[in-house]
């Protein structure tokens, strides 16, 4: 069905709160133990391949891709494996998780070495084996992403530097300390894959960013960087493609359908990293801000308790209702600051009491301002009221099922109606309703 909607991507307008894009990264202490769900991406869990008492090294092999979308884990400390057990993650989902206790030593897996690369095969493989997943919170299998049976249908690959959530800026930091390695990991991409052109998206508010990749693309005809608005989604796939490149990923689509391959900033230069040493995806680059001591960015182990990062910060300040993983828009909530961090975790916001008090609902007014800052050009009022009349036909005709659930019509709308909400449990009723 076409769609029947123009996709203004126009979003919302947000505090962007960017307090540590001047902050440089430095790396968290090993912690004693790290425990490794083996969910830490998009599709199958991983499956343990060790037991209780195994010696393991950084970067051993610690759970094994299960299935075509899957991701393998690997261990970010030297140690010995203490415990196996289930754990519950954000999901509801309980998944196996692989405790390890550190022996402080941080001995490298004799096995590690840079791959061996010489086609398109072995580059996927190589990019499976590293465990890599979207660095930018969605956590999809990136081997999954660059595999396709035909080549030619992709003329550009996009790199999503647009980091457009309030408060996180660790892709800015590795934009600014790693350029080269971006750089390095565009240049394997599009060899490998055989791609045209490059465009390099990055939100206006982040000038040094910008002005480092102009420099060290110009060179480079097929790599634009191109500086796009700081309006909230900015970075969400559909419409950093329409931003970039004028093109619309079709319903149901893909950004394939187009011609194009969306990588994260931080996952691309991680390819890099990879193909230079053969160290798998073990840690990681995040921003810790809001209620805490002193806000920072950090390089953590895979897997360290959230508790750990919240102290080298400086502990919590005042009277706390809240704590994310992610931005304060698409974020995650922490119930227990004992959990671990995982691949796809970019930031742990601490909010305080105030800041995380609901405000009360009123009643919709219709005034319009969800549609008007709807990304794709959504109805959500006229979608809310599909949903409450159990209306499928509606909600399907609507498009309900294109809802990225970015929060930018809660965040307008002036009766602080659960407008996102609303949307996720009409595309679930929709999608209860095709299975019958």
């Amino acid at each position: 069905m076409k769609n029947v909607f123009k996709r203004a991507a126009k979003g919302a307008h947000l505090p962007h709160n960017k307090n540590t894009q001047n902050i440089s990264t430095v790396d968290l202490p090993v912690p004693e133990k790290i425990l490794l769900p083996m969910q830490q991406h998009i599709g199958a869990p991983a499956v343990p391949v060790v037991k209780k008492g195994d010696q393991v090294y950084v970067g051993t092999l610690i759970g094994r891709a299960e299935g075509y979308v899957s991701a393998p884990i690997h261990s970010g400390v030297s140690g010995t494996v203490t415990d196996i057990r289930e754990l519950q993650i954000s999901s509801g989902a309980r998944v196996p998780a692989v405790e390890i206790t550190s022996d402080g030593k941080q001995t490298v897996d004799p096995q590690i070495a840079p791959p061996k690369v010489n086609d398109y095969e072995s580059f996927t493989t190589a990019i499976r084996n590293s465990g890599l997943v979207g660095l930018g919170g969605a956590g999809f299998p990136t081997a999954v992403k660059l595999t396709m049976k035909d080549l030619s249908i992709i003329d550009t690959l996009i790199i999503n530097g647009a980091e457009c959530e309030p408060y996180i800026t660790a892709d800015n930091r590795e934009f600014i300390e790693n350029p080269q390695d971006i750089i390095d990991g565009i240049l394997a991409v599009k060899k490998w894959l055989g791609i045209k052109s490059v465009i390099i998206g990055i939100e206006r508010n982040k000038p040094e960013a910008i002005d480092t990749m102009f420099a060290l693309s110009k060179g480079d005809p097929s790599i634009t960087v191109k500086p796009l608005p700081s309006v909230y989604p900015q970075g969400a796939e559909k419409v950093l493609i329409e931003n970039c490149t004028g093109r619309e990923v079709p319903r149901g689509g893909l950004p394939s359908d187009v011609g194009c391959i969306v990588m994260n900033v931080s996952s691309v230069s991680f390819v890099a990293k990879y193909l230079r040493t053969g160290m798998p995806l073990v840690s990681r680059r995040l921003t810790v801000d809001g209620a805490v001591g002193e806000p920072r960015n950090l390089n953590v182990i895979v897997g360290t308790p959230i508790q750990n990062l919240l102290d080298f910060c400086g502990g919590l300040k005042g009277e706390i209702g809240e704590i994310v993983t992610g931005g304060p828009m698409m974020g995650v909530s922490v119930v227990d600051t004992s959990f671990p961090i995982l691949k796809q975790n970019n930031a742990v916001l601490v909010f305080s009491r105030a800041e995380a008090k609901l405000p009360p609902v009123g009643e919709c007014i219709h005034c319009g301002r969800c549609i008007e800052t709807c990304p794709i050009g959504l109805s959500p009022v006229i979608i809310a009221k599909a949903y409450n009349a159990h209306n499928l036909t509606e909600l399907n005709n609507l498009m309900v099922d294109l809802c990225m659930e970015c929060g930018s019509c809660s965040y307008v709308c002036p009766a602080k109606r659960p407008v996102t909400e609303t949307m996720r449990l009409a595309k679930a009723m929709l999608r209860k309703g095709a299975k019958k």
